[in-house]
């Protein structure tokens, strides 16, 4: 007796996809079938012949929980991601209060949060510039023993319980990192860069949208970067470039992957297809980021980095505000608005759209940014990320072939603003499944209760397919 049959799913393999059935026990793939008459199963659901993919997978959100939760909090972070399917998400340490830099303040999130999630959830672990002032270098190993899959590190300031680097301080946080064994992650904006422009783009009297990105030009990420693979060249940590927004910054990592530095980068939806000048000129403040919206040249250079192996997987770097005080309040401009954009309901959506049915990458590429590699990545694989018998039954099942349009106003994250708004597509998340279970339809919506969603617990680190394809 099988829990549940999908039937009629479209699977991967290699670039092709084959039509097959697909056994589900204890919320586990367990096997794959032509035929499936005579099978005992208590369910059984239909896939239409649609792309089912490995589960996606966000490796970085923010969801605000607990102690923004006006911004979003872990109930509609997690019914965005289901809806966007996206089936286990990797939450920051550093947007919530307190913000999580010992196993105490991880345990308080956790208990906070646990009863709300739809999908699958994890968590990154905190160190700052105040952490190695402080000597509590030691909560570092006691995070990772707890099982967290990474470490955040800011060069510029977050917020105020999570104070940035200096240069030195974040080389103390890549020695402590590296003897976990775990990704050290990067914002990797060069501060007296950006501080010094954006005040004196201020002064000259710059208020439009496009100063935002022109003040954090791409020379601050570039050197950014640069440090960071000098400090991983020498200390050995695995250093991991998070929401990378430049074609320079996925050279450089090219550079150093040759080099044989353990270095790995991933890039958001909005670095591949929005351009600083048309997106800040049309929705301002409502597409204001750090690091900000690029050029076009970016936007295929990162394409290309995809492609070539030096961007490793997609995230979104979810980090929405409360549009009428924090994005939005009389008497703001593009330099008080706080910088943060909503995601992960649209990922999946683009890359299908854009990067897939474009022909712009392959089916095997879109399963490694998607799926796989977040996976291997944060040790969470093949639990998560793949088809693998004995993996969990986590599926995001794909009408490559509808079009529609984002619309603002039906996304389940709290605040309903987005520079994709009006944006169309070719390609919709028709049912999303978390550990057998149907956690959203297109048709009905979310479909199981508040806290259904578990943590997920670090397995051993696989390696990523390091080489560089020319």
């Amino acid at each position: 007796m099988y829990d549940l049959i999908i039937k009629n799913a479209r699977i991967p393999q290699g670039d092709e996809m084959i039509l097959t059935n697909i056994l589900v026990k204890d919320e586990k793939i367990a096997g794959f079938i032509d035929e499936i008459d005579g099978i005992e199963v208590k369910e059984v659901i239909d896939a239409k012949g649609f792309l089912t993919l490995p589960g996606c997978i966000d490796s970085h959100t923010h969801f605000m929980d607990p102690g923004f939760t006006h911004r979003e909090n872990f109930l509609t972070g997690t019914s965005g991601a289901a809806a966007g399917g996206v089936t286990t998400i990797i939450d920051m340490p550093c947007c919530s209060v307190p913000s999580v830099r010992s196993v105490s303040q991880l345990e308080n999130k956790i208990e906070k949060i646990r009863d709300k999630a739809i999908v699958d959830y994890g968590f990154w672990g905190g160190v700052t510039g105040e952490d190695v002032r402080e000597g509590w270098l030691h909560n570092v190993k006691e995070q990772a023993d707890y099982g967290v899959i990474g470490f955040k590190v800011y060069m510029t300031p977050s917020v105020p319980t999570y104070p940035r680097v200096t240069d030195p301080e974040m080389h103390e946080a890549f020695k402590a990192v590296a003897e976990t064994g775990l990704p050290i992650g990067i914002h990797a904006e060069n501060f007296a860069m950006c501080d010094y422009y954006v005040k004196k783009f201020q002064k000259d009297g710059r208020m439009d949208g496009p100063a935002w990105a022109e003040a954090r030009m791409e020379l601050a990420e570039k050197v950014a970067i640069q440090l960071g693979i000098s400090f991983a060249e020498d200390t050995g940590a695995r250093l991991h470039i998070v929401h990378m927004s430049t074609g320079i910054g996925a050279k450089l990592v090219k550079e150093a992957k040759m080099r044989g530095i353990n270095v790995t980068s991933e890039t958001c939806p909005h670095y591949l297809t929005l351009n600083y000048k048309e997106a800040m000129d049309k929705y301002g403040a409502f597409a204001k980021i750090a690091p900000p919206i690029r050029a076009k040249k970016d936007n295929e250079e990162l394409w290309n980095g995809i492609i070539d192996g030096s961007v490793d997987f997609i995230a979104t770097d979810h980090a929405p505000y409360n549009v009428e005080s924090e994005k939005d309040k009389e008497g703001m401009n593009i330099w008080t608005a706080f910088p943060g954009i909503p995601g992960v309901e649209t990922m999946v959506p683009i890359i299908i759209s854009e990067g897939y049915n474009k022909g712009r990458i392959t089916l095997s590429k879109l399963v490694e940014i998607l799926s796989t590699n977040a996976a291997k990545h944060y040790g969470i694989y093949p639990k998560k990320g793949s088809l693998n018998i004995g993996a969990d039954a986590d599926f995001t099942i794909i009408d490559l072939d509808k079009e529609w349009t984002i619309e603002k106003e039906k996304m389940y994250c709290l605040a309903k603003y987005t520079p994709f708004d009006g944006f169309k597509l070719k390609g919709k998340v028709d049912k999303t499944l978390v550990r057998g279970k149907v956690v959203f339809d297109e048709s009905q919506g979310i479909t199981v209760v508040e806290g259904y969603g578990k943590i997920i617990k670090r397995q051993s680190i696989q390696k990523l397919d390091r080489t560089i394809r020319f």
